[in-house]
């Protein structure tokens, strides 16, 4: 396992599309490690292949230590629920803001294992939420453009300004 270093908000890599997982081999192992360190580094709950700079459609989620974490490969949501909640959301990438995101309550996700074995998930609350928080990150769409156009600017002038208070 490597720690590795995290793209930070605004490179282009994290409104790229990734690339879906075709083999799997010791190779994608490696990564999902690496993606897990990295996450617990940061202290954070989701982390994907873009936010450490690899376009590849590999995510691993660790809610809490006793849950443990979870490696998602190729994911998409195949269901979600007419109900919505509102929760506070962030990034890896943008460290120091949130703001709160409507999103359907329940979810349901196929994806593959490291092995390429094929899994069908339905989460509710937190998972629900990080779920699509992390597939919208694979398909290159940064958690800020999902708020509205006042609330983004606001948002990075308040991140622009945290990075200029910690050099």
């Amino acid at each position: 396992m490597a720690l590795r270093d995290i793209v930070a908000y605004p490179n282009a890599r994290l409104r790229a599309k990734t690339a879906p997982v075709t083999v799997f081999d010791a190779e994608v192992g490696t990564l999902a490690e690496d993606l897990l360190e990295t996450l617990r580094a940061a202290q954070g709950l989701g982390i994907t292949g873009p936010h450490i700079g690899v376009l590849s459609r590999v995510m691993v989620i660790e809610l809490s230590p006793e849950d443990g974490p979870r490696t998602y490969l190729n994911p998409e949501i195949i269901w979600s629920s007419p109900e919505t909640v509102r929760e506070q959301e962030g990034s890896l990438s943008m460290p120091g803001v949130l703001d709160t995101l409507e999103r359907p309550a329940k979810v349901r996700v196929r994806y593959q294992t490291l092995t390429g074995e094929v899994l069908e998930e339905e989460a509710a609350g937190l998972l629900s939420v990080c779920l699509q928080h992390e597939i919208d990150q694979l398909d290159g769409i940064f958690w800020i453009f999902r708020l509205s156009s006042l609330k983004r600017d606001r948002l990075v002038k308040r991140y622009e300004k945290l990075k200029r208070l910690s050099t």
